[in-house]
C-alpha cells in the first residue's frame, strides 16, 4: 500500500494540491477532445450514409487497395462507375472516408469552386512537393492566385503561334530516329519512350529557348525525367515512413537538386558553370533556341503592384512545367497513336484529312492556321483523351460544405476524388464506354453534353493552364506522324498502369511503316 502513497506529490487526504487540480484538468481537457473527435466523427459519418458504400476487402483496412494502379486496379474503376453511377463512398483505413465523384453534374460544385473553396488535398500531393516544389499544381490561395495570373500570358494565342516551327522541328527530328530504326530492321518501337523525347525537346526549345538535343544524344536531363515519376511513387507509398532517410530517399532527393540545377542554369543563364559542375550525370550545356518568348520571360515581370516571381518560385514553376508540359502530352499522343492502329479505318481518313490540307504545300509542316483545318484528327484527339485521359483523377479537400442538386452534403474537410477516368467511363454519360467512336465528338452529339462530362484537362479555376499548348503540339505531331507513317498494333495488347499519367506496363509498343513521299 505504501506504493500507492502519493504524499510525495503533495497530495494527502483532505489536500486539495495543485498537481491533483491539474491533473484532472489535462484528463478533463484529453477526455472532451476525444469525445468531440467521436461527435465530430458520428456526424460525419451520419452525413455521409446517403453515398453508397461498395463492399469492404477489410474491416481494419476499409477499400485499402481498392482501385490499384495497374490493369485490374482501372477494371474495378470501371465496374464500380457503373454500378454507382453518381457517385460512391471508401474509407482508407477506420477512420478516413473519401468520397469519389464520377458524374459531371455531381463534380460541379467542386470542380467549379474557388481554390480557395476547394483546393487540392495534402495527403495525395504532398508527395511531390520535394520534387515540383510550390508550383502551380502544389500551390493554394493567394499565392496560386498570383502565380496563375502571372504566368498566363505565357500561353495566349499570341505566344503559341511562334511555337508551331518548334513543334514541326522537333516531330522531324524525332521521324528522322524512325526512319534510321526502320531501315536497320526496327520497326517495332516503344512509343512513350520516343514521344517522351520529342515532346521533352520541344519544350525546352518553347518554354525555356533552350536545345539540349536529347532526343539525339543521351543526356542525365533524360534519365532524371524517366525516373522521377516512380521515385514519386514510391514516396508517396513510405509517405508517413523514415524512406527519406534510405538509399531511395536520398537519391530521390539527388534527383530533385539535379532535375531543379538544370533548371536554374536554364532561367539564370549559367548554363556552362553548372553544367561543368554536374559533368558526371552527363549533361551538356544547351544551346539557346532562337525563340524568345517562354515562360522565363513572362516569369520575370511585374504585376500590378509591382511584385515578380522569386527565384525559388521561378523553379517550382519550371520544374512543374517541366513534368507537365510533356510527360501528359506524351501520354496523350501514345494512345490516340495505339487508338488508330486499332482501328485503321480512323487513321486512314485522318491520313486523307491530312494530305488534303498540305497538298503541294514545301515543306510539309502544320502552321497554325491549319490546327482548325483537321476536324476529324481533333475527334480523334477527343476520343482517345476520353477513353485514355492522362491524369486519371484529380483530389480536393473542401474547406466548407459542399450541398449537391440532389441534396446530398460532403462535410468540409472531407477527400473528394474527382475521378476523371471515372467520368470519361460513365454508362450513364457516354453509350458503350468502352468503345473507341470518334463521331461521339461531332457537333451535334458534343452540343448534347454536359461541358464537365469530357474534362481530360481538369475544368474550373483550377484547369490546365497548358491545355492549348498540349492540345497544338498533338495535332501538330499527330498529323505529320500519319502523314509519313502507318501505325499497326502490336502483338501483345498494353495493359495500363496509372501511375502520376497513365502509362502502358513495359511500354506501349507498335509498329511504323514509312510510307510514299514524306519528309523533305
Amino acid at each position: 500500500m505504501s506504493l500507492l502513497n502519493l504524499s510525495w506529490l503533495g497530495l494527502w487526504p483532505g489536500a486539495a494540491s495543485p498537481w491533483l487540480l491539474l491533473l484532472l484538468a489535462v484528463a478533463s481537457w484529453l477526455l472532451a477532445c476525444f469525445l468531440a473527435w467521436i461527435y465530430t466523427f458520428y456526424d460525419i459519418c451520419r452525413r455521409l450514409r446517403s453515398f453508397p458504400l461498395p463492399p469492404m476487402r477489410n474491416g481494419f483496412l476499409g477499400h485499402l487497395g481498392l482501385g490499384s494502379p495497374t490493369e485490374e486496379g482501372l477494371m474495378e474503376v470501371t465496374h464500380l462507375v457503373a454500378t454507382y453511377p453518381r457517385g460512391f463512398k471508401t474509407w482508407l483505413g477506420p477512420i478516413c472516408p473519401i468520397i469519389t465523384l464520377c458524374h459531371p453534374e455531381i463534380i460541379r460544385p467542386i470542380i467549379n469552386a474557388s481554390a480557395a473553396i476547394a483546393p487540392k488535398d495534402v495527403i495525395f500531393y504532398s508527395f511531390l512537393k520535394p520534387w515540383l516544389g510550390d508550383g502551380l499544381l502544389l500551390s493554394g490561395g493567394d499565392k496560386w492566385s498570383h502565380h496563375r495570373r502571372m504566368l498566363a500570358p505565357a500561353f495566349h494565342f499570341n505566344i503559341l503561334k511562334p511555337y508551331m516551327k518548334i513543334f514541326n522541328e522537333s516531330t522531324n527530328i524525332m521521324h528522322a530516329k524512325w526512319k534510321h530504326l526502320v531501315s536497320g530492321g526496327s520497326t517495332r518501337l516503344d512509343m512513350f519512350e520516343h514521344i517522351s523525347l520529342m515532346t521533352l525537346d520541344s519544350l525546352q526549345k518553347c518554354v525555356f529557348s533552350f536545345d539540349s538535343h536529347c532526343q539525339e544524344k543521351e543526356t542525365g536531363l533524360v534519365r532524371v525525367m524517366s525516373i522521377m515519376p516512380k521515385l514519386s511513387l514510391v514516396m508517396f507509398s513510405f509517405t508517413m515512413s523514415p524512406w527519406s532517410h534510405t538509399l531511395d530517399g536520398r537519391c530521390f532527393r539527388d534527383e530533385c537538386n539535379l532535375q531543379g540545377m538544370f533548371n536554374v542554369a536554364v532561367i539564370t543563364s549559367v548554363a556552362p558553370k553548372i553544367y561543368t559542375h554536374t559533368h558526371a550525370h552527363n549533361f551538356n550545356p544547351p544551346t539557346r533556341h532562337k525563340t524568345e518568348v517562354g515562360v522565363k520571360q513572362v516569369a520575370r515581370r511585374k504585376d500590378e503592384d509591382g511584385k515578380e516571381l522569386s527565384d525559388e518560385d521561378i523553379r517550382a514553376e519550371a520544374d512543374t512545367f517541366m513534368f507537365e508540359g510533356h510527360d501528359t502530352t506524351a501520354s496523350g499522343i501514345s494512345w490516340v497513336l495505339y487508338n488508330l492502329a486499332k482501328h485503321p479505318e480512323y487513321q486512314e481518313r485522318c491520313r486523307q484529312e491530312v494530305r488534303e490540307l498540305l497538298r503541294d504545300r514545301q515543306p510539309e509542316e502544320i502552321e497554325w492556321d491549319d490546327l482548325t483545318q483537321l476536324p476529324f484528327l481533333t475527334m480523334c484527339i477527343k476520343e482517345s483523351l476520353r477513353m485514355y485521359p492522362s491524369v486519371t483523377a484529380i483530389a480536393r479537400c473542401c474547406t466548407q460544405d459542399i450541398v449537391f442538386p440532389d441534396g446530398r452534403i460532403i462535410p468540409k474537410g472531407i477527400i473528394c476524388l474527382i475521378s476523371i477516368f471515372g467520368t470519361h467511363h460513365n454508362p450513364s454519360v457516354w453509350p458503350n464506354p468502352e468503345v473507341y467512336d470518334p463521331f461521339r465528338f461531332d457537333l451535334d452529339n458534343s452540343e448534347k453534353r454536359s461541358p464537365l462530362a469530357f474534362i481530360p484537362f481538369s475544368a474550373g479555376p483550377r484547369n490546365c493552364i497548358g491545355q492549348t499548348f498540349a492540345m497544338t503540339e498533338m495535332k501538330v505531331v499527330l498529323a505529320l506522324t500519319l502523314l509519313r507513317f502507318r501505325v499497326l498494333p502490336d502483338d501483345a495488347e498494353p495493359r495500363r498502369k496509372p501511375e502520376l499519367i497513365l502509362r502502358a506496363e513495359d511500354g506501349l509498343w507498335l509498329r511504323v511503316e514509312p510510307l510514299g513521299g514524306g519528309q523533305k
